[in-house]
């Protein structure tokens, strides 16, 4: 059975940091592209980071530069670090794994940026 359960998350004001963590179960990681995305209310989801299977990265643009996406396929985890956040970075994030045909989301962690 395929698990991916992220955490991590929490309160915290703005300008400050927190590591979101997702680990895998169930899957053969090294071979699963992994992201992270969030859902602020009454939006969306959106991609916010990927790392391929090679570590090659991609970020959505309001993130750069205060996000780091970075896996450990040994240990199954891949990890979102968060710096400078700001309050339009609240949400609920989501880790998602996924290859050709098959994809997999986690249950996600709330992250709420407030003062």
């Amino acid at each position: 059975q395929v698990r991916l359960v992220e955490s991590g998350g929490g309160l915290v004001q703005p300008g400050g940091s927190l590591r979101l963590s997702c680990a895998a179960s169930g899957v053969t990681f090294s071979t699963y592209d992994m992201s992270w995305y969030r859902q602020a209310p009454e939006k969306e989801r959106e991609l916010v980071a990927r790392i391929s299977t090679r570590g090659s990265t991609d970020y959505t643009d309001s993130v750069k530069g205060r996000f780091t996406i970075s896996r450990d396929s040994a240990k199954k985890l891949v990890f979102l670090q968060m710096n400078s956040l700001k309050p339009e970075d609240t949400g609920v994030y989501y880790c998602k794994a996924d290859r050709r045909f098959l994809t997999y989301w986690g249950q996600g962690t709330q992250v709420t940026v407030s003062s």
